[in-house]
């Protein structure tokens, strides 16, 4: 399964070489959304961060949430810091005592875990220099997604984990894989979308989770345990991948709020990622078939797979990711 990507988030590209308009009406949307909900890290610092500084009047709202939501985060994480120092005090004090209990050293076993992760969440809000990391995504995140609609080409910032039509949230729950769609299910589980809405999430690189002895070349040993390691693949020459999407609208499906959400189509793999230990890859399609894609002949099925069929095919270098 594609396990997350790093995505372009660069939304001057999206303008000037896709003649795409930035829905800036959804993204104040989701951003205030994501607010509300508590789920604000939900979206990628790459994507806050492009709205930071404000171009134009209509970026002002944009620019305003970014500012309040990061700042809301990082008062949470604070907090959270001050709860666990709290606790691990209170649970240093009874271990002193002349009887000790292993309830306070679990309790100080897991203030100190808390407050790393706290500290690193914070340092993580208040750097300032860009990291690879600030723009993966993973299930459940959110990321820029180009579609077609009226007959022009809109970014749209959609969940990274698709709602098929007529579903429901707690059927979403029991059937949480469909962040990615198989190219050999496009017409069975995916068919109100395949052929009907069409996307494309720009990514430069992608991860997946693979065994360890797999990526290895070799059979586990006796005695042996499947181990997981996440592997970055890394198309060479470094390019922009035009990953092919399927997408979908679920109305008020987010806490009231329009639910955007989308998959990225998957398939066989090339012969360097089946050698690295992973038997699925994302399907890049090439420039000339943006056209197309986007706006599909829903009667011309055919066309659409020789589009995924004829696709762009870097070699993917590998690396344990960091």
């Amino acid at each position: 399964m594609c396990y997350s990507a790093q995505i372009a988030a660069d939304y001057d590209k999206f303008v000037r070489e896709w003649g795409a308009v930035i829905s800036l009406k959804r993204f104040v949307e989701l951003f205030w959304e994501k607010r509300k909900d508590g789920q604000w890290v939900k979206i990628p610092k790459s994507m806050r961060e492009a709205f930071r500084k404000p171009r134009g009047e209509d970026a002002f709202a944009l620019a305003k949430l970014v500012a309040e939501g990061d700042r809301e985060q990082i008062e949470k994480y604070e907090a959270e810091l001050q709860a666990q120092n709290e606790r691990l005090a209170r649970a240093e004090a009874i271990l002193a005592r002349p009887k000790p209990t292993k309830t306070a050293a679990k309790d100080r076993d897991v203030a100190n875990r808390k407050i790393q992760a706290a500290q690193r969440n914070l340092d993580d809000m208040h750097r300032k220099e860009p990291l690879d990391k600030d723009s993966r995504i993973y299930p459940g995140q959110y990321a820029p997604v180009m579609i077609e609609k009226d007959g022009k080409r809109i970014v749209v910032p959609m969940r990274y984990q698709c709602r098929l039509p007529g579903w429901t949230e707690s059927m979403e729950r029991q059937k949480p894989g469909t962040y990615n769609a198989r190219r050999d299910n496009l017409e069975k589980a995916w068919g109100k979308l395949f052929g009907h809405r069409h996307g494309i999430m720009i990514v430069t690189r992608f991860y997946e989770n693979v065994a360890r002895h797999k990526m290895e070349g070799r059979e586990l040993r006796p005695g042996e345990r499947e181990e997981n390691v996440v592997l970055a693949f890394d198309p060479q020459p470094p390019q922009e991948m035009l990953v092919a999407c399927l997408w979908n609208l679920s109305p008020a499906g987010d806490h009231g709020a329009d639910l955007f959400s989308f998959a990225a189509i998957t398939d066989e793999p090339p012969p360097e990622v089946l050698a690295a230990g992973h038997d699925r890859c994302i399907v890049p399609i090439k420039p000339e078939f943006v056209d197309a894609w986007l706006s599909p002949d829903q009667n011309n099925l055919k066309a659409l797979y020789d589009i995924l069929d004829d696709r762009a095919r870097p070699y993917y270098e590998h690396r344990l990711a960091a």
